[in-house]
């Protein structure tokens, strides 16, 4: 996936300027694709120059001009293409597990405090996401909106993320007790 994808994917929810993009990225897309907002801006001049995006000037009073995009229909027609085509498989790439597959032959300690910290920070995103999911689907509850929700795609991509999360924070607190009763066990013997 490019970015393009991302960013045409982040707009379908409706026109957006730069500045309110970035900050789409970084809460309902930061669990499956980050970027910084100064690729964000480069993107959005590609898409508008292959003309996937509209971009449209507001002038503001006590601001400057801001501009807001919005997807054309050949963007709306990439996307498309984007979906049908093959998806390739994820998989994980994350400094934290090389540490632990290492803990046999490094600090134990530092890597259970890095790893406690993972947690908490698996935990922030947790309530994050809960609190996105719940503003997206209003009254309803999550099987009725799942049934007939407006847009569920990203409440879909939220969904996963809060899993992620949750099986993140479960697995960073169990390894961390595992290695503090072997440091424990260790020091008796």
């Amino acid at each position: 996936m490019a970015l393009r994808h991302a960013v045409l994917a982040a707009l379908l929810d409706g026109e957006s300027s730069g500045y309110e993009l970035a900050k789409t990225f970084d809460a309902g897309m930061a669990n499956f694709w980050h970027a910084l907002p100064q690729q964000l801006y480069l993107e959005l001049a590609k898409l508008e120059k292959d003309g996937l995006i509209q971009g449209r000037a507001v002038i503001q009073e006590t601001r400057p001009t801001k501009r807001l995009f919005s997807v054309t229909n050949a963007g709306l027609a990439e996307l498309e293409r984007f979906a049908e085509s093959s998806a390739k498989p994820a998989f994980i790439r994350d400094d934290l597990l090389v540490k632990v597959r290492a803990v046999d032959s490094a600090s134990a300690k530092a890597v259970i405090e890095q790893l406690e910290e993972r947690a908490l920070v698996a935990a922030a995103k947790i309530d994050i996401f809960e609190r996105y999911m719940e503003r997206q689907r209003g009254e309803a509850d999550e099987q009725a909106f799942l049934n007939s929700g407006d847009r569920i795609g990203p409440y879909l991509t939220c969904l996963r993320g809060l899993r992620y999360e949750q099986e993140t924070a479960d697995w960073c607190r169990q390894t961390a007790q595992i290695l503090r009763e072997r440091c424990r066990a260790n020091a008796d013997t």
